[in-house]
C-alpha cells in the first residue's frame, strides 16, 4: 500500500501529532477540520454559520491539495457541540454536496479542540 501525507498552508496546521490527510492508494483520509482560519490561527468569527463555512474551506483546501474536490468525497463525519447547531451547521454544508451528497453521520460531543463548535472530517476516493 502506498501512502502519501497532503499538507497545504492553505488549510490550518494540525493542532496535534497528525496529517492533515493521508492519501493511501486511492483513497484520502482527511482529519477532522475545525474552523480555523489560516491566515490568522483563530477560529472564525463567533457564529456557527461563519465558523462551519470557514471548516468547509479548509476540507476544500485539502481535497485540492490531493487533486480532488468535493465530487471525491464518498463520506463525511460531522461534530458539534450542540445539537441545536443542527440546521445551520447543515444549510453551510449543504452548500457544498448539491448533488449526490456522502454518506454521513453527525454526532453532538461536549468538546472539541480550541472550543471550536463544529468539527468535520471525511473520505474522498479518486475517481
Amino acid at each position: 500500500m502506498e501512502k502519501h501525507v497532503i499538507h497545504t498552508a492553505k488549510a490550518p496546521n494540525p493542532v496535534g501529532p497528525y496529517s492533515q490527510a493521508l492519501l493511501a492508494n486511492n483513497l484520502l483520509f482527511v482529519s477532522g477540520q475545525i474552523g480555523i482560519d489560516p491566515a490568522t490561527g483563530q477560529i472564525a468569527d463567533n457564529d456557527i454559520r461563519s465558523e462551519t463555512l470557514q471548516v468547509m474551506k479548509n476540507v476544500e483546501e485539502i481535497l485540492a491539495a490531493a487533486n480532488m474536490t468535493f465530487l471525491n468525497v464518498v463520506k463525511c463525519t460531522i461534530f458539534i457541540t450542540n445539537m441545536d447547531d443542527f440546521a445551520a451547521v447543515n444549510e453551510v454544508y449543504g452548500q457544498f454536496f448539491l448533488e449526490n451528497p456522502p454518506a454521513r453521520e453527525t454526532v453532538e460531543v461536549s468538546r472539541l479542540p480550541k472550543n471550536a463548535r463544529v468539527e468535520i472530517s471525511c473520505i474522498a476516493a479518486m475517481l
